[in-house]
């Protein structure tokens, strides 16, 4: 929090995108007790327990709730489902016409066990670590609902874009609407951050940039803070690049999460000098271990120690990650005094 209001840290605050997953046996044992992966996200008491588990195993300065960035298009009624092995599956919107069936309002009383595990972790975190809600930005859900799942470039989301941009205009305004309001009561429910994952917005050339990230996330920022003015939050466009200084610039996000292939001289001069920096040591290092482990750790605390820096991963830890190199990693980061 203190990094996010402007006040850089002599060794930074660190903790890692899905900080609570399968790398975790403990993770893995809650998981095999709730049943599928939806049903632990809707279950309050075990999301909060695997939100828990990865700060009393190694002390992060944040946790970020347990959930999902789709669990938003099922309370839009969507159809969703978790197939084992091959990830998330919905029904899918491709046609100007199956959009008009897109319901135009959130059902939030379908994500209140989001909001009780929220106020659960609340009420069990220590008082010092910072509690992260978050949600996926409109663009990148919206590649989901197009395809009805991922795929490798995201190409059925891009071309109706291209071919129906009022039909994928509709998709993108009802998920910013649709944010707002459930962000707003993540932060009533207890969490102190917000932040917004758009995992696929690097897909995309500078025009297209512009209108279906930079603006949509623009948006969502200014809702939020009508209601709850000098709300923190972080923006992750991944794979933006050189795009980075004009997301910062035109959204008022107060952090940029960036991913481990951002050169760091640009972030250093053109986005640091605004706003705090979250990242981005490449999480296939938590496999690597070892000299290469350090080598990287040392590498981000070089690049970005100089301003307000919170120590993260440039994606999310991966399912194979060892958590002796977590161990590791942590050691390094918090000797660190810059």
């Amino acid at each position: 929090m203190e990094v996010l209001s402007g006040n850089r840290q002599a060794s930074p605050p660190m903790w890692m995108m899905r900080q609570a997953g399968r790398y975790l046996p403990e993770y893995r044992a809650t998981r095999a007790e709730a049943g599928s992966f939806l049903d632990l996200c809707y279950n309050a008491k075990l999301a909060a327990e695997v939100t828990l588990q990865p700060i009393r195993r190694f002390g992060f300065d944040a946790a970020i709730i347990f959930s999902d960035i789709l669990v938003v298009p099922h309370a839009l009624g969507r159809a969703v489902r978790f197939e084992v092995g091959e990830g998330p599956r919905l029904d899918p919107l491709n046609s100007p016409d199956l959009v008009g069936t897109l319901n135009g309002a959130i059902d939030l009383g379908k994500l209140e066990p989001v909001f009780e595990a929220l106020r659960i972790v609340r009420s069990e975190l220590p008082k010092e670590t910072t509690l992260i809600g978050f949600c996926g930005a409109p663009f990148t859900v919206a590649t989901y609902m197009v395809a009805g799942q991922g795929t490798s470039d995201q190409g059925p989301a891009r071309l109706m874009a291209y071919q129906h941009p009022g039909a994928f205009a509709k998709i993108i305004d009802v998920l910013v609407e649709s944010s707002i309001q459930y962000l707003l009561k993540q932060l009533e429910a207890g969490a102190d951050v917000l932040q917004l994952f758009d995992t696929w917005g690097g897909i995309l050339p500078p025009r297209e940039f512009e209108r279906w990230v930079i603006e949509p996330t623009r948006r969502i920022v200014a809702g939020v803070r009508k209601q709850v003015p000098g709300a923190k939050i972080i923006g992750f466009p991944r794979g933006a690049g050189a795009l980075l200084p004009a997301f910062i610039e035109r959204t008022g996000v107060d952090a940029v999460s960036i991913d481990w292939t951002a050169e760091p001289k640009l972030v250093r001069e053109q986005v640091q000098t605004k706003v705090a920096v979250q990242g981005n040591l490449d999480p296939l290092l938590l496999i690597a271990g070892g000299a290469a482990l350090d080598e990287g750790v040392d590498d981000v605390l070089k690049n970005f120690s100089g301003g307000r820096h919170i120590f993260n991963l440039g994606h999310g830890i991966t399912p194979d990650a060892s958590i002796a190199n977590v161990e590791q990693m942590v050691k390094r980061v918090r000797a660190f005094k810059g």
